[in-house]
């Protein structure tokens, strides 16, 4: 079963994803995030799927899954490729780097990326997303699992002159308005199998660009939990973006940034294909 956010003639709304269409579940809960929080996703689905689809998919345009998360967390440098690309000789860091997005900053599946007047340097990181279902702090490993609700996808869009702006910190370069993309629904998490190892490709116009597998990570999805569960309590709908294979537009020589017209596609095992075109902020 597939959850989605989506807006239908003006108006947001949630629901189940089939081939035919959307099973509306608005009725329910105001959203998905609610629905995670009352842990009803395996309730919603078994719903679903005694239901026929109100709208087609023709008709909706997505949103970003979870509209409201309280967080949204990123961890970067996770590939041990990502981690050579900096060739500063380093082995792989002993702890995980983690950045903050605003929910403005993304945008949903088949919904232009958009480039802003201050930079070409548009970027693309293709990640597995994972979204917490229950709250929990100083989790441990072993636990971790038991914390995750859905897993979905992000094209994790990046201005990269801008993330080189400052010292310290990324986050400039990170929170473009609409620079980046989560979705384009959840698929609910039942089984280690949909994480350990699976499959992951970000292409551009059709040419493959990233490609890795998540058993490769440097820090698995159960540290990742727990590592920020160590300073911060997770909560129903949290937001964790894990990471992007090496092949950024960045790493070519000259580097090959993201135009108006390109169209970017993620894929993961289980979990679809998100995909984005690229447009000119317009004034």
């Amino acid at each position: 079963m597939r959850f989605a956010s989506f807006t239908h003639q003006g108006r947001e709304g949630w629901g189940a994803v089939t081939d035919g269409g959307i099973i509306d579940l608005s009725a329910q809960f105001p959203g998905l995030r609610q629905g995670i929080e009352a842990g009803a996703l395996a309730r919603m689905a078994d719903l679903a799927a005694g239901l026929s689809p109100d709208i087609a998919l023709s008709e909706i345009a997505y949103d970003i899954p979870i509209r409201n998360p309280e967080k949204i967390l990123c961890v970067g440098v996770n590939f041990p490729d990502r981690n050579a690309e900096y060739k500063d000789g380093q082995e792989a860091p002993p702890f995980m780097s983690l950045f903050p997005r605003f929910p403005r900053s993304f945008t949903g599946a088949g919904r232009p990326l958009i480039r802003p007047p201050e930079s070409v340097q548009l970027d693309y990181e293709g990640e597995v997303v994972i979204i917490i279902g229950k709250a929990g702090r100083r989790i441990a490993e072993a636990d971790a699992y038991d914390h995750i609700a859905a897993v979905s996808l992000a094209n994790e869009g990046t201005i990269r002159d801008w993330v080189r702006h400052a010292k310290f910190n990324v986050t400039q370069g990170k929170n473009w308005d609409n620079s980046g993309s989560i979705g384009p629904w959840l698929v609910p998490f039942t089984n280690p199998a949909q994480l350990d190892d699976i499959a992951l490709q970000t292409r551009v116009n059709a040419e493959v660009r990233q490609k890795d597998r998540t058993g490769r990570m440097i820090f698995s999805f159960r540290k990742i939990v727990a590592y920020i569960s160590t300073f911060t309590t997770l909560v129903p709908g949290d937001v964790v973006l894990c990471g992007t294979p090496t092949g950024a537009g960045a790493r070519f020589d000259p580097p090959i940034w993201l135009k108006p017209g390109d169209v970017v596609e993620v894929e993961a095992d289980g979990l679809g294909i998100l995909r984005n075109t690229i447009q000119d902020e317009v004034p």
